[in-house]
């Protein structure tokens, strides 16, 4: 009995990604790998673009079956095939289609090579030599800084502060957001910073204490504190900043990772754009403060260079950085927000076949987006619990208003809740 052709067809783990295991998505690596050497086009029908792979598989079958034809000739006449060779007529269409075959082979096999070798090279570049790390009650704690240093600010200010805790065994993650602008903060005792604000970062620090502001503040004067930061892949203000975010969160900060959001539009441009849903429309720069107006944005922005407007769209990787740092007609609370979906986005668009073929320019674009003191070692261990993670869905606790008072925190509150999220995700 035929089925019914409306019906929606079902999706296997090799080709619905995030069905697959961790185990799936590298055994679903390495068919794509050997497909696309022993039959190009393969892959791309049952993991990619059809369209592309069904004229992969024409060529490789019309290969196969030339040589099986060439080899009968040889056993029942030599002299045929050669009468056949020399005959234009038919050796040099033949001789364009072994060309069109090799380019094809050539094709993916070169990119499976640069992608090898671009890929040692990015390691080489983005991770530190030396070290290991080793999971803290079962999990690893990596500090994520979304950092937006335009040619309009003095020093680099975190914009964006987030902690992604991931269970060494299970894979499951959880971004735990922290505000910006968080005050009253202490230091973890034994580290270099605590002696200079024993009372905490709450007075004495040269302007507003919050948060972001530990960096600057530490690279501007207190830089000597940390004197092998450098040799270790870190700065004198990420480590200070890892002894605030350790006091506040309750968790062992293993290693860092800072994104350079301006180096984002390249990383977006990359991977062909994403795909968001505005809520409000947005302005697109200016310095001005928007008004109230009778209109569909419901603001007026006298110096805007233009509008990301309300609804589903797909954006180019400027247009995503605007959405993502916008000041106006939103609040501070929401920007932090924006620049959170936009890093999740990013992450979940980037699967094995984007890599695979477009890890040249993921690549490029990787270099200036990213530092890390993550150990180079580590990252193969990182990557499996990555997949683990993507299969599973990364989990946020955003710990901000109308949870938290910025101003006002409740650290035995914020605790509490990171614990609890951790221990259900476990």
């Amino acid at each position: 009995m035929r089925s019914n052709s409306s019906q929606p067809e079902a999706l296997t783990p090799f080709r619905d990604t995030r069905r697959a295991s961790s185990s799936q998505l590298v055994k679903r690596a390495w068919w794509i790998i050997l497909l696309n050497l022993f039959i190009p086009g393969s892959a791309q029908v049952l993991a990619g673009n059809r369209r592309l792979g069904r004229i992969g598989i024409i060529f490789t079958l019309g290969f196969w079956a030339l040589a099986v034809l060439a080899i009968l000739f040889a056993l029942v006449s030599k002299l045929a095939i050669f009468t056949l060779l020399l005959n234009p007529l038919i050796a040099i269409p033949l001789g364009v289609l072994f060309i069109c075959y090799a380019a094809l082979i050539a094709f993916f096999t070169g990119t499976i090579g640069s992608t090898a070798i671009t890929a040692s090279n990015l390691i080489k570049k983005m991770f530190v030599d030396n070290g290991s790390l080793e999971p803290h009650k079962g999990r690893y704690n990596i500090l994520l800084l979304g950092a937006d240093s335009g040619s309009n600010r003095f020093g680099l200010r975190p914009d964006s502060i987030s902690v992604i805790s991931i269970s060494a065994e299970t894979g499951n993650t959880v971004n735990i957001g922290l505000p910006r602008n968080l005050s009253r903060i202490q230091f973890t005792p034994g580290t270099p910073i605590k002696k200079v604000y024993p009372y905490g970062y709450n007075h004495d620090c040269g302007g507003p204490c919050l948060l972001n502001a530990i960096y600057k503040s530490t690279m501007d004067n207190y830089a000597y504190l940390y004197p092998n930061a450098k040799k270790q892949g870190s700065t004198a203000g990420m480590e200070a900043t890892k002894s605030a975010v350790q006091w506040v969160t309750g968790l062992k900060i293993d290693a860092y990772v800072m994104i350079n959001m301006k180096s984002f539009v390249g990383l977006i441009d990359a991977i062909g754009g994403i795909e968001v849903n505005v809520k409000k429309a947005l302005p697109i720069g200016g310095q001005q403060d928007c008004v109230p107006a009778d209109n569909e944005r419901g603001s007026y922005c006298p110096d805007a260079m233009g509008w990301i407007e309300k609804g589903r769209q797909h954006m180019d990787g400027r247009t995503a950085l605007w959405y993502a740092r916008s000041r106006h007609n939103t609040n501070d609370y929401d920007r932090m927000r924006r620049q959170r979906e936009v890093e999740n986005i990013v992450l979940k668009k980037i699967d094995l076949q984007t890599l695979l073929f477009r890890f040249g320019a993921i690549a490029g674009a990787g270099a200036k987006l990213v530092t890390t003191d993550i150990p180079a070692g580590d990252v193969p261990k990182l990557m499996d619990l990555a997949f683990k993670a993507k299969a599973k869905g990364l989990k946020s606790l955003q710990l901000s208003y109308p949870v938290i008072q910025a101003d006002n925190p409740d650290f035995w509150l914020m605790r509490h809740l990171i614990a609890e999220k951790l221990r259900k995700y476990n």
